[in-house]
């Protein structure tokens, strides 16, 4: 199935959305492929989460959820290319909201998802509002696992650890600390600044020491 179906091609014919299709399946889709890629970064107490799949698996996913019209039970609309529809599809946003979410402290923050323009080329883009200052938080990335249990999505968390956290399908959550994004240091290289501050001190009240014992003689 040519990736353009989404990009600007209008599902012009049964035929044509037919392809994406196999046995009840979308054909389209390759769970085995490389794994979906999702970015998070953390500003206070704010969070933003874009999921990239791959064209063909935003397909399958609204295959899956009806957001195409089944051309073995009625007519396609030829008005709306498929990004187009999956952009107004109902289901197609509460699927994301419920797939990926954010919990901070076992409190879940608010999610807000941004609308589906353009969403080939910046994916599906939520931003979640915790109850505090993000330090550490548990994400969830569930979304077209239920598909097939073969798919996955690599986590890229700015300024975290672990900077990458890879996602399947019995291991949907996972938790990243966030503690170092403020900009401050790093309690391992704080503890080195304060040593070196110390031993600084130590050979400073040295020198003077000797200084004064030089004074009395």
């Amino acid at each position: 199935m040519n990736h353009r179906i989404l990009a600007g091609v209008v599902l012009a014919s049964g035929a044509a959305l037919a392809a994406t299709t196999g046995t009840g399946t979308p054909a389209a889709a390759h769970p085995f492929g490389p794994p979906t890629v999702a970015r998070v970064a953390v500003d206070g107490s704010r969070v933003d989460l874009s999921w990239q799949p791959a064209e063909d698996d935003w397909v399958a996913l609204g295959q899956s959820l009806g957001a195409f019209e089944d051309p073995t039970t009625g007519p396609v609309a030829t008005q709306l290319t498929g990004e187009q529809k999956l952009q107004g599809s109902t289901a197609v946003r509460d699927y994301l909201r419920e797939r990926i979410t954010v919990r901070q402290d076992g409190q879940p923050c608010r999610a807000e998802l941004k609308p589906l323009d353009g969403l080939l080329a910046q994916g599906a883009r939520l931003t979640f509002d915790c109850p505090a200052p993000v330090r550490t938080l548990d994400i969830t990335l569930t979304a077209l696992t239920d598909l097939n249990q073969a798919y996955r999505t690599v986590l890229r968390a700015e300024s975290a650890t672990p900077a990458e956290s890879l996602y399947t399908a019995t291991a949907g959550t996972h938790q990243v600390d966030f503690s170092r994004a403020g900009g401050g240091l790093a309690p391992a290289v704080g503890l080195a600044v304060g040593v070196t501050a110390a031993g600084g001190l130590g050979a400073l009240v040295v020198v003077l020491s000797r200084r004064r014992t030089r004074s009395a003689a």
